[in-house]
């Protein structure tokens, strides 16, 4: 299966039902089961800013699935306070689902721009740690192999020094994603199109209540455009 808008709609609209109080809108897509992560992305002037990134490598229903990691993603990620409604204008989400797990033969055997990464390995005092990023984040950073291997470790929690015999404890696994996304504009787009006029009207009231509360304020501070490397999806 290919991750299509219409995951991101369910996902969006499960976070704005949240927000509003209602029931969500029912999937209109299969409930194939698939590994999955919801990303949840800050977009301001040009700006993309990780707001929320959690998922599993377990196969789930779709439908209880991405129900589940929207809202995990947006409220339950230890490294960000919980989304809030002022934020739905500028939010995007993107559903990755995770095909082709494979064992790869080393820490280099994979490919940029196509594979996601899970690696496991023992630190010194024999502590199981594990990491993952997925296929596009390597290439999106302008990393190398070496350089994406070496970030996964410090993202695990790993703190000593980094040697190629560090590297070569690694047990690695190597997979592939399918992956959509799409803004809040184009959420409310879908909903006109698609969706009920209740939903539609209610975030387009959240939608232009933010607009009115960024003429309002002159001091509200613009986001910026860095990553926390080692804190990316």
């Amino acid at each position: 299966m290919v991750a299509g808008i219409e995951h991101c709609v369910y996902c969006f609209d499960v976070l704005v039902a949240n927000f509003e109080g209602r029931d969500h809108a029912q999937p209109n897509f299969e409930d194939d089961h698939y590994p999955l992560f919801v990303t949840w992305n800050i977009i301001n002037h040009g700006n993309t800013r990780l707001r929320g990134c959690i998922g599993n490598f377990e196969a789930l229903p779709l439908h209880s699935g991405l129900k589940e990691y929207a809202i995990t993603s947006a409220f339950h990620d230890r490294r960000f306070s919980p989304i809030t409604i002022r934020e739905l204008a500028t939010l995007q989400c993107s559903v990755s689902l995770l095909t082709n797990f494979e064992d790869a033969t080393d820490y280099l055997d994979w490919e940029l721009g196509v594979h996601g990464i899970w690696i496991e390995f023992q630190d010194e005092n024999n502590r199981r740690k594990t990491a993952t990023y997925l296929p596009e984040v390597a290439e999106d950073q302008g990393w190398t192999k070496v350089e994406a291997i070496d970030s996964l470790l410090r993202k695990s929690g790993f703190t000593g020094r980094i040697t190629d015999r560090v590297r070569q404890r690694i047990i690695l696994t190597r997979y592939q994603s399918a992956k959509h996304g799409i803004t809040y504009d184009e959420y409310l787009k879908y909903t006109v199109q698609n969706g009920s006029k209740a939903t539609t009207e209610k975030s387009a009231k959240i939608k232009d209540g933010k607009k009115k509360k960024k003429r309002l304020s002159k001091t509200e501070p613009i986001l910026g455009d860095g990553f926390d490397i080692d804190e990316i999806y």
